[in-house]
């Protein structure tokens, strides 16, 4: 139960401390937005190519038939 607890106040500290992505990864990229949108599109790029592998990698029948999507939810519900 104490552990329960201390799970749950450590959830609320970190919704207190809430970092604005925005202005980290500008912050990252010291305030260079072109650089950080070339940063953010290579990372997607890099994660739609991982996510091609894993479905290549992955059977129906481990995923119960679920199928990953390059597309997001809603996205996909406009197409």
């Amino acid at each position: 139960m104490l552990a329960a607890k201390n799970a749950c106040e450590a959830d609320q500290a970190d919704q207190e401390q809430e970092i604005d992505e925005v202005a980290a990864a500008l912050a990252w990229h010291d305030g260079d937005a072109e650089a950080t949108i070339r940063t953010l599109l290579d990372d997607c790029r890099h994660l739609r190519e991982q996510l091609a592998l894993a479905e290549i990698a992955t059977s129906l029948g481990f995923t119960r038939g679920w199928r990953p999507t390059c597309v997001r939810g809603s996205e996909a519900e406009q197409s």
